[in-house]
């Protein structure tokens, strides 16, 4: 084997190490994302359900899954950067966001939930999307009290993120979600609209039935 080639396999061996301790790390994170993905998911569900401290330990024990997967990719960029790691800040900025509305409390920054900001916009356009399904189900129970005020902070989300102009390779993707919530937006002014007038009505029905007695 000439010298050339001996450097080659060189070269090729170090290649190999390196992308055998990317993959185990990659293998350590993968577990610990999907685990975070999947207690945010049930927080969301616990906050629907008006269970709101299941809600906060789920969220905090998906802080800690999430911490420990960033410890594990910490010395590979190439990992911070992945698809399942980004959609894991992503779920952890929905389940927060939802639940901080919700209470009627400010809402965490990037900072604060120590995520990716492209992960945390993105996270911030799907909590949209929860918040309509919220406050459909309030609607349905006959409780409009919190329509306008919810109705405006997704309103107030969507200004933020329409001045998001940048390309996706940076924002992760931002534009497609800003039409999605865009849309939500719309659909859910027309429900509550609707909803609004239909109990106005249903009061000065009331009114004129207790009149005429």
């Amino acid at each position: 084997m000439s010298r050339l080639s001996d450097n080659l396999e060189n070269i090729a061996e170090q290649v190999r190490r390196a992308f055998t301790e990317l993959d185990a790390a990659r293998e350590k994170a993968l577990p610990c994302c999907r685990e975070v993905i999947r207690n945010c998911s049930q927080a969301i569900r616990a906050v629907h359900r008006q269970e709101l401290d299941k809600a906060a330990e789920l969220l905090k024990m998906a802080r800690n899954l999430l911490t420990d997967a960033e410890k594990t990719v910490v010395n590979y960029d190439e990992l911070n950067y992945t698809g399942f790691f980004r959609d894991a800040q992503k779920e952890y900025a929905e389940g927060s966001i939802l639940l901080s509305v919700v209470k009627g409390e400010p809402m965490p920054s990037p900072g604060e939930l120590g995520i990716d900001n492209a992960a945390y916009l993105n996270g911030l356009g799907e909590a949209v999307g929860e918040l309509r399904r919220y406050l459909l189900d309030s609607m349905r129970q006959g409780d409009i009290s919190r329509g306008e005020e919810l109705l405006q902070i997704m309103d107030d989300i969507y200004s933020v993120l329409v001045t998001i102009d940048f390309p996706d390779a940076i924002t992760g993707g931002l534009r497609r979600t800003t039409d999605m919530v865009r849309g939500v937006l719309e659909r859910t002014r027309s429900d509550l609209t609707l909803i609004v007038r239909q109990k106005d009505l249903e009061n000065r029905l009331e009114q004129i039935r207790e009149g005429g007695e």
